[in-house]
């Protein structure tokens, strides 16, 4: 007995001391969601350096943007200083901004007497005006009348307009007042010409005043049916003329040049073309020395409209230079700063280099210098004032042929309608024309090939030195026609800025446009990646869950059993 007790005591023994010597891990201890974490960002890395390609991509793009902006402003401003005479596109052209200007020839204060609007691009000259006689309108006035708001009684239908016009009937009922009647009048001025006011003579005294809307017209008033209203009003007499003449219709008459010209109003815009005169008084001849008194008439080029475009060209120029200069700056360690996105830029340079080329061409022998215009110390334009008002008022066609394009042709009966960037040698239109007198064929030298023909249009063929060039011929006879082109600073400079900054074809354009491809092709990916990343972590996590799980049920059973064995060896 004491034997089988020994080996039973010996088993219950090992038993023992297995489960006791096993080792256990508590599975709280694991941070599930920082292995899920490690797990998804190594996916997202790739993604992360995709966002930051993609970032680098966008400052670029705002770099090419601001830049884009900054010549198109550069090419704005050169462009209202370089268009040519008899081109289609010269309505940005300042030098044919026009202005008026008046000086007096004897005792006569000139802004008092005349005033003159001008359109843009109206031929220049000089006129000798006298102003002899304002145009008036014809006003008639009406008798007393007690109150304008009582009714009068007067019921009848008139006939009111002007001499030469369509006269309109008018209806008048016993019910309406002074008021009424002034204000059934004016709702047909615009048909009879005729307009009524109400003037309070004294208190309660009233009187209907009839007046021409336009002066030098002849008011027509007559009674139709029913009451003489017009008669019971006291604006026409027994004979049925007016009983009261304020003032007699006249025309303006003056001389212009000597030459005496009557219009009906004193705004006169047919006598010379592009110019409206306005007549405030007349210019008598001065009684004590005898001299004619007149109005002088200049139309000429409005310089304060150079000048302003010549200083916002040199305002555009400062910003993009400044603009440059900044890509191009270096932190205080030596690397590239921060905000330089186009350090390095090939296009930047070549635009700065291009830009800088244009301002610094030297035309017929005048530079930039002509106008006032120079670099300071920091490469920035200035301007001295007194240079350039001098050059704008003493010699405004030396400033155009610096600034400007320029065609000068043999006949009149050619015109630029537009023109290429490249300045092709002087040379000679040979222009056939058929039966008709349409033109069949264009040469130069022979050559037919050059230009092509479409109507009264000849247009550069694509290729040669003629493209972008269209010319109108209004002639019906073949002819040879001598063409010299030549190009300013600011041609060059609009050339420059705008092969550039156009949105439609510049390079900048295809940049950005090119550069916003490849941000779209990598956005495309990046979402790709974190969406297949947000796919994983899912199945991770529910991977996870499922382990911890079968870890959490198998210590469960660890615990069952080592409870068992636990109630077993104390019950031994």
């Amino acid at each position: 007995m004491a034997s089988v007790s020994s080996t039973s005591s010996s088993t219950t023994s090992s038993y023992t001391s297995a489960t006791t010597s096993t080792a256990t891990t508590d599975t709280s201890d694991i941070d599930w969601n920082a292995l899920i974490e490690v797990a998804v960002q190594a996916k997202l890395s790739k993604a992360d350096s995709i966002d930051l390609k993609i970032t680098a991509n966008e400052a670029k793009i705002a770099g090419y943007q601001e830049l884009q902006s900054l010549l198109a402003d550069v090419a704005d401003a050169a462009d209202a200083l370089r268009a040519v005479s008899g081109s289609s596109n010269s309505s940005t052209d300042v030098f044919l901004d026009r202005a008026a200007y008046l000086t007096a020839n004897g005792s006569v204060d000139a802004a008092s007497a005349l005033s003159a609007t001008v359109e843009d691009g109206s031929d220049v000259g000089n006129y000798d005006i006298q102003i002899l006689q304002l145009a008036k309108a014809h006003k008639v006035a009406g008798a007393t009348q007690a109150s304008k708001s009582e009714d009068l009684g007067y019921s009848g239908v008139i006939s009111l307009g002007i001499d030469g016009g369509s006269p309109i009937d008018l209806t008048v009922t016993a019910s309406m007042s002074l008021a009424d009647i002034a204000d059934t009048i004016n709702g047909e001025s615009d048909a009879t010409g005729v307009q009524a006011t109400i003037l309070q003579v004294l208190n309660s005294s009233y009187r209907l005043v009839l007046s021409a809307v336009e002066t030098g017209e002849t008011i027509s008033a007559s009674a139709v049916s029913g009451d003489d209203v017009l008669a019971s009003l006291g604006l026409t007499d027994g004979s049925g003329a007016f009983a009261d003449v304020l003032q007699e219709p006249q025309d303006a008459i003056l001389t212009l040049d000597g030459i005496a010209v009557t219009r009906n109003s004193n705004d006169i815009d047919d006598l010379l073309d592009g110019v409206t005169l306005h007549l405030y008084q007349t210019t008598q001849d001065d009684p004590d020395t005898e001299s004619e008194v007149s109005i002088t008439l200049e139309v000429g080029a409005d310089v304060s409209s150079a000048k302003t475009a010549i200083e916002t060209l040199v305002n555009a120029y400062n910003a993009f230079r400044e603009f440059s200069t900044a890509q191009q700056s270096l932190a205080s360690d030596g690397s590239v700063s921060d905000e330089a996105v186009l350090f390095g830029d090939g296009t930047l340079r070549s635009a700065t280099l291009s830009v800088y080329s244009a301002l610094t061409r030297t035309v017929d022998g005048e530079s930039m210098s002509l106008i006032g215009l120079s670099f300071d110390s920091d490469g920035s334009l200035v301007i001295d004032e007194d240079t350039l008002d001098n050059a704008l008022l003493d010699d405004l066609d030396a400033v155009k042929s610096l600034l400007g394009f320029q065609m000068d042709a043999s006949s009149s009966q050619l015109q630029l309608l537009s023109r290429g960037t490249s300045v092709p040698a002087d040379f000679t239109l040979d222009i056939s024309v058929d039966a008709s007198g349409a033109m069949s064929s264009v040469s130069v030298g022979g050559d037919a090939s050059l230009f092509t023909v479409n109507g009264t249009r000849i247009i550069g063929a694509k290729g040669t030195a003629y493209e972008g060039y269209t010319f109108v011929y209004a002639g019906s006879a073949a002819q040879s026609i001598d063409v010299s082109l030549s190009t300013g600073i600011a041609e060059l400079l609009y050339n420059s800025a705008d092969k550039v900054s156009d949105t439609s074809d510049g390079s900048l354009q295809t940049l950005i446009d090119n550069l916003s491809e490849v941000d779209d092709d990598l956005q495309a990916k990046s979402d790709a990646i974190r969406s297949a990343t947000e796919t994983y972590q899912t199945n991770l996590s529910n991977r996870y869950a499922r382990y911890q799980a079968a870890i959490a049920a198998a210590e469960s059973t660890q615990d069952y059993l080592t409870a068992l064995l636990d109630q077993w060896n104390s019950s031994s």
